[in-house]
């Protein structure tokens, strides 16, 4: 089945009480039961803020390196986690990517997984 890359996109660094973001995990670990259950999840994670993020840049192969404090670029929703989801088809991937907690107060962009033959 084909692979499918649910980037989930969310405001960052918002002021969400304890209880909030206890409401939030709890929509979270729901999802993940679901579509665990049903076989859909590969993997996933959720990432530390942009804050924390180094932007790498090598000026050519073997070039000197550059390195950056922060994301590439400045957006008002960042790239805040993903879920790696075996779905038969793009249909599929984005009937799961609609249950992700991101997509109701955020974005979920869905990717196909690039595959690769052992020839090459």
């Amino acid at each position: 089945m084909p692979r499918y890359a649910a980037l989930i996109y969310t405001v960052e660094g918002g002021d969400a009480t304890p209880e909030e973001w206890a409401g939030v995990m709890a929509d979270y670990n729901e999802f993940g039961e679901k579509a665990g259950a049903a076989g859909v999840i590969l993997g996933g994670e959720a990432l530390e803020d942009t804050k924390t993020a180094t932007t790498v840049h090598v000026d050519g192969k073997g070039g000197t390196l550059h390195t950056t404090d922060g994301p590439f670029a400045e957006t008002k929703e960042a790239l805040g986690g993903f879920y790696l989801l075996d779905c038969k088809d793009l249909d599929e991937a984005i009937h799961w990517a609609a249950q992700i907690p991101g997509a109701w107060h955020g974005r979920i962009e869905v990717r196909p997984v690039m595959e690769f033959s052992e020839e090459g």
